[in-house]
Parts: structure tokens; C-alpha cells; sequence
């Protein structure tokens, strides 16, 4: 893969990182041993590689030789980011506000009326530790109902 990079009559440290396809930080830890000193602009001393730099230090690049003939390792970057793993809890949260909606959606067709959110939450982890999935809905919904009628009735003393 032998791709030709243009030159410019003057780039900006970061550009030309860029153009060695190394990360700002990684050209700027380079530059003096690897890579030759920027020059600076007189009227604002900006630091900037002029064509004939950029030459140099693409052909460091190309070589993996620096300007004082030491060898240098570079990493090959990714062509694309690293794919990261979905994380697990979120689904399973989504699920269970779905399950919780769908319960006091059940609980309300059923005329109890007074049920929180939370409330038909711990019933139901409390009732099924392990989780609802696989379980009947209409089930587990008359689970939830009975408990919750039993818990609030007028006879029940704590």
C-alpha cells in the first residue's frame, strides 16, 4: 500500500502528524530524535514544517528510521475505532421498565390504580429474583396484583 501524501508549501505540527498518521501527542514526543524541530514563522512563531521537512519526515514514516539513525517502531492505527462491547445492564434495564410499564398498565385495567412505579418494581423483584423472562405475563401480573391487594388492604395491621 504505497500511498502518496501531497505536500504543502507549509503545514502546522498537527497537520503534518496527521499526514505521518500518528496522534499529535505521538509526532510531538518524536519531534528532535525522529522527527526534525518545526520551523517557526517569524511574525507570529508559529511552529510549521516546510515542504522540505514534510519530505523528511515522511520518509521517516516510510523507513521507520529517525533523523538521528536510531530505528523507530510505529503502531499501525486503526482504520476504524475499536468496537465496544454493548453493555449488558442497559438492555436489561429497558427491559425491565417495559415489564414494569406493562404491569401497571395490567394493574390499572384491573382497578388498582394506586400502584408506583417503584412499588411494582420491588413486588416484582421480590416475588421472581431470578427475573420474569420466560414466565406467563398474565401470571405474573396476577402475581403482582395479589400481593400488592394483600399488602394494602384495609385488615392487614402492621
Amino acid at each position: 500500500m504505497n500511498v502518496q501524501i501531497q505536500t504543502k508549501a507549509a503545514v502546522s505540527v498537527a497537520e503534518m502528524a496527521r499526514m505521518c498518521g500518528l496522534s499529535r501527542s505521538r509526532f510531538y514526543q518524536l519531534i528532535g530524535t525522529a522527527f526534525p524541530q518545526p520551523e517557526r514563522q517569524p511574525e507570529t512563531d508559529r511552529p510549521i514544517y516546510t515542504e522540505e521537512q514534510q519530505k523528511i519526515c515522511l520518509e521517516v514514516r516510510r523507513r521507520n528510521c529517525g533523523i538521528d539513525g536510531k530505528p523507530v517502531l510505529f503502531y499501525a492505527r486503526r482504520a476504524t475505532p475499536a468496537p465496544t462491547k454493548p453493555k449488558s445492564a442497559k438492555p436489561k434495564l429497558e427491559a425491565k421498565r417495559g415489564d414494569v410499564l406493562a404491569l401497571i398498565d395490567g394493574l390499572n385495567g384491573l382497578g388498582f390504580t394506586a400502584a408506583t412505579a417503584a412499588e411494582v418494581q420491588r413486588v416484582t423483584d421480590e416475588l421472581y429474583p431470578h427475573g420474569t423472562a420466560g414466565l406467563d405475563r398474565g401470571e405474573v401480573l396476577r402475581a403482582v396484583f395479589l400481593h400488592l391487594k394483600r399488602q394494602n388492604s384495609a385488615d392487614n395491621v402492621q
